[in-house]
């Protein structure tokens, strides 16, 4: 320790404030869409194994309070998407009966949606979207999440961020209404506004 100088330190007295965060501006629909993206970039992935059980998958998601995991085969490279939705929806009922398994034995594999039916959104076009574009988007394909790729150095595309529709509610500060398929973002405005 001997390389590094003591920082001169005061003692505290009187009236002290304590610092807070600026609030952050309120977003909208017009907002741009990186406000609401989980960057990847910054934040590190949750992921798991397609190996492990789907009850396990379950309550590392409550663990960390998010309702999707990206699965990474043993190579690291993504295999899939697990949500909260494939656990406690219809999937595993359908697992059980075609295949006589019981509840505890299905893995993350079993009921994931595999890489080959994922969609993503190249970074290029995020960066010129708004939010209301992202919520669009992810109502006509009736999904909760959509990623987003960029390539890296080699070319190869990667995931840098996540959009969920969960988590742009709590940004919006407002329930998104379950709209069969809203394709424009009027008809969002409209659909939000009327809520």
């Amino acid at each position: 320790m001997s390389d590094y100088h003591l920082l001169p330190v005061q003692r505290l007295t009187g009236a002290v404030r304590v610092a807070t965060p600026a609030q952050p501006e309120p977003v909208t629909l017009t907002s741009p869409a990186l406000v609401v993206m989980t960057d990847l970039r910054h934040i590190p992935a949750a992921v798991i194994e397609p190996n492990v059980t789907m009850e396990s998958a379950n309550a590392y998601m409550m663990l960390r309070g998010i309702r999707s995991l990206l699965v990474l085969n043993g190579d690291k490279l993504l295999a899939g998407i697990i949500t909260a939705t494939d656990i406690l929806g219809e999937k595993p009922l359908r697992f059980i009966q075609e295949r006589c398994v019981k509840h505890n034995e299905i893995l993350v594999s079993d009921i994931m949606t595999p890489l080959d039916r994922l969609e993503a959104i190249h970074m290029s076009e995020i960066q010129h979207a708004r939010v209301g574009n992202i919520i669009a988007s992810l109502c006509d394909t009736g999904r909760q999440h959509t990623l987003v790729i960029e390539n890296d150095v080699d070319g190869q595309p990667t995931v840098c961020g996540i959009f969920s529709l969960t988590q742009i509610e709590k940004q919006l500060g407002t329930i998104i209404p379950s709209v069969e398929i809203a394709r424009t973002f009027t008809e969002i405005e409209a659909a939000l506004a009327a809520g």
